[in-house]
């Protein structure tokens, strides 16, 4: 069984590093361990724990940066925030629930590394566009640092794009700094009901494409729903905007106030639609939104017991598939075709994620890329090693 080692600051995590590197001892990079049930299972030597690393270095509400170390938990950072009505953008899910286990014990930089972001991703980008700067050590021993606390302040690589949705395998971190945003006054959401998934997404991507400001664009289910966010007079009045716009739709309208809104938004956030059976195959497909429903019927055709809802105006799709031996990744994966995009598996049992691909295997070019890169940054593959391939 593999030991744990904890460091408690920046010097202990470079020993630590520089140990493993000396002995050829293998790391299993982690903060909360909330996600370890996500990727290929590991065999590692050791637990690099980086909870020990925990807690805010700087918050500086009117510059809309904060500061922390690498173990500081999501809730904790987030309850910091809510007190001077300020958020992170990018909505990072708390996945622990979809992955059995209880909810709140993520941590921030686990999110970022994963580049995992919630409904406002459509408006407000990806967790990789939040991440200012950090610092960190890599496969060779090497402290370095990237970026800073202020959004102008990129020269040579952007290595903040980089190591997002890197999953902790080309360096660890022991501090990053992110861009946060104001919380809006107002959260607001339109729903439109009984639409097919076809006309919910043109519905969705009409909303988006509008002037109305749309932060958010899901299909649960025959709720399509649409978020308006701000200052109640500017929501008020973008809500009508956005009731003309899709009154041809046919749809039935109802509206949802700030906090009926907010739960919603967390629910679509936390993946919990599929939640409730925790044997079900999940899958996150990430495609353009207007080749959505395509995708989706191809893989019903197939699987018609599957469970699906969309987000990102149709450019994600959440997949619950009955449990196989083999997660259907032919199936999904197949349904794809020429539409483009990306499966990832997000939920199975640890025999299914050793024998199928987890990620979405890269065409040759990008996954020779890929390995010269990870040379670069881990040459002896330290850092959860097998957890992407």
């Amino acid at each position: 069984m593999a030991g744990t080692i904890k460091p408690r600051d920046a010097k202990e995590l470079r020993q630590a590093v520089e140990w493993a590197l000396n002995d050829g001892v293998t790391l299993d990079v982690r903060g909360q361990g909330s996600k370890l049930a996500l990727g290929k299972p590991m065999r590692c030597d050791q637990v690099l724990d980086l909870s020990g690393l925990s807690g805010v270095v700087d918050y500086a509400p009117e510059e809309l940066v904060v500061t922390l170390r690498a173990g500081t938990p999501l809730s904790e950072v987030e309850a910091l925030l809510a007190q001077r009505n300020q958020m992170l953008a990018f909505e990072p899910p708390d996945l622990g629930p979809l992955l059995g286990l209880e909810a709140g014990q993520g941590t921030l930089v686990g999110a970022v590394m994963g580049n995992l972001a919630g409904s406002r991703r459509v408006s407000a980008g990806a967790a990789r566009d939040h991440l200012l700067g950090f610092s960190g050590v890599n496969g060779r021993g090497e402290a370095f640092k990237s970026g800073g606390k202020v959004m102008k302040n990129v020269t040579g690589y952007d290595l903040s794009k980089l190591l997002a949705g890197s999953w902790g395998t080309l360096a660890v971190l022991d501090e990053v700094s992110i861009k946060v945003l104001p919380a809006p006054d107002q959260t607001r959401t339109l729903l439109l009901l009984g639409l097919a998934d076809e006309a919910a997404v043109k519905v969705m991507c009409a909303a988006l494409g509008s002037p109305h400001d749309v932060s958010g664009a899901a299909h649960v289910g025959d709720r399509t729903a649409l978020r308006i966010e701000g200052v109640a007079p500017s929501v008020e009045a973008r809500l009508r905007g956005l009731r003309d716009l899709l009154r041809a739709s046919g749809a039935k309208m109802e509206e949802l106030g700030t906090l009926e809104s907010r739960a919603f938004w967390r629910e679509v956030r936390d993946v919990a639609p599929l939640k409730a059976d925790q044997d079900a195959i999940v899958w996150k497909i990430s495609c353009p939104p207007t080749e959505g429903p395509g995708i989706v019927t191809r893989i019903k055709a197939r699987r018609p017991a599957a469970e699906t809802f969309y987000d990102w105006s149709g450019g994600l799709i959440w997949l619950a598939l009955p449990t196989s031996a083999d997660a259907d990744h032919e199936i999904v994966r197949g349904a794809l075709g020429s539409a483009g995009g990306h499966a990832t598996l997000i939920r199975a049992a640890e025999s299914v994620r050793a024998s199928v691909p987890v990620f979405q295997p890269q065409p040759t070019a990008l996954a020779a890329l890929a390995s010269r890169v990870k040379e670069s940054f881990d040459p002896k593959r330290l850092f959860n090693p097998g957890r992407m391939t």
